[in-house]
């Protein structure tokens, strides 16, 4: 199918169709060939993402750059301005984020030349997409696996909101990001990209026996058969033991480091910013209140081409620590026919109140996994210069691959 085409019936597909949930498209592409599976209901592929951009129910100040339209989300773009604000808020039902702003913000920042944003401050930033969507369109967005790592704390906001990184059915209006720096102070510019926007139609069907189901077929972590733990969502246990001895097995952030400019990429050196985790021959982590770690899950993960997937970024029952900030995985990661094979969920870790022992093979968390609309004209991959495929252990893209 060629992208225009692809793009029409994916954007009629979200605009036009109204059968009941689940149903699929049957038309055969070739004689005796039969088309890929369509949904009503699901999360929209690339070519929907563009569709809608064409027809402007996805706008912008500046043209969206291919590049920002991933499998099956949307980079979101940092706008001109920063709004430094007394305290973090969630505006409510009829109030305008702008007028929040104007009570809570304390000054305004140009980024047209770059400014630094100070750990532990809050920001308001507008960026350059705004949505007009349709009545049963709605979006979650996430922080970008390089804004985790680097504990950036960044949560979408809109008009009306009730809840963060929600936007609701029918959302017309602009977009703004909230960003807290956690472990770095930061510098920015306008364009610069710190969280994402997935769309989509209606409310797919979900169910554990039909997570079974594609892990059976797919194999979904890399566990031995009956040893998966599908509950809501598929488990991910951490790593502390690497490859044995006195292996590295994460790091931890330094507390007076410099400045991270987040638009470099390959630039800093790892032993300025972290300190290694080893192994040191034991079985736990004691993780210190307020530090900030980076460690990796035991399970290689995968998700296949007609997925998106989401680690859900805390669970209280797994202990008095959050795990995984940025929480999309995007359909292709780990896949093997993407050159993903072994690919593994990097946990950015913070422990809450109290030090707190983490074990290994303790579960940190579940990988939620959702169905497209449609398989999207691209997937994660080399081929479209993913920063993050066949992972094991790594920091983000702004340092240097280091061993240490």
């Amino acid at each position: 199918m060629q992208n225009s085409e692809a793009e029409k019936s994916g954007f009629d597909l979200l605009r036009h169709l109204e059968p009941s949930e689940g149903a699929e498209a049957a038309a055969p592409t070739k004689a005796g060939e039969a088309a890929p599976r369509a949904y009503a209901t699901g999360i929209v592929p690339a070519q929907t993402i563009r569709a809608m951009i064409r027809d402007r129910h996805i706008q912008a100040l500046d043209p969206v750059s291919e590049d920002q339209i991933q499998p099956a989300s949307l980079d979101l773009r940092l706008g001109h301005m920063a709004y430094r604000i007394r305290a973090s808020f969630l505006p409510g039902e009829g109030v305008r984020v702008a007028d929040r702003i104007e009570t809570l913000g304390m000054h305004e920042i140009d980024l047209d030349d770059g400014a630094v944003l100070e750990k532990g401050c809050v920001y308001i930033v507008p960026l350059m997409e705004s949505l007009s969507l349709g009545k049963r369109v709605s979006g979650v967005a996430n922080p970008k696996s390089s804004s985790g790592r680097l504990d950036i704390f960044t949560r979408l906001i809109t008009d009306g909101a009730r809840e963060f990184d929600r936007v609701r059915p029918a959302y017309k209006g602009p977009l703004y990001a909230e960003i807290s720096p956690r472990a770095f102070s930061i510098v920015v510019h306008p364009g610069d990209r710190l969280n994402q926007i997935r769309l989509r139609r209606g409310s797919p069907p979900a169910s554990d026996t039909a997570l079974r189901r594609l892990h059976a077929e797919v194999g979904l972590v890399d566990a031995e058969p009956g040893d998966e733990n599908i509950s809501g969502g598929i488990a991910l246990t951490v790593d502390l033991r690497g490859e044995g001895g006195a292996a590295l097995i994460g790091y931890r952030a330094k507390p007076h480091a410099r400045l991270i400019d987040v638009s470099l990429t390959d630039h800093y050196e790892p032993e300025d910013f972290w300190e290694p985790v080893r192994a040191e021959g034991g079985n736990e982590l004691i993780l210190n209140p307020g530090d900030f770690y980076i460690l990796a899950s035991r399970e290689a993960v995968t998700v296949p081409p007609d997925h998106a997937a989401e680690m859900r970024a805390y669970d209280i029952l797994v202990g008095e620590f959050r795990v995984h900030y940025a929480g999309f995985f995007d359909p292709g990661f780990g896949f093997a026919e993407s050159e993903g094979a072994g690919s593994r969920a990097v946990l950015e870790v913070r422990s809450h109140e109290v030090p707190f022992v983490l074990e290994h093979a303790q579960v940190v968390g579940r990988i939620v996994y959702e169905r497209l609309t449609d398989v999207p004209e691209k997937v994660y991959g080399p081929a479209i210069g993913s920063s993050y495929q066949r992972q094991g252990l790594q920091l983000a893209k702004q340092f240097k691959r280091s061993s240490f």
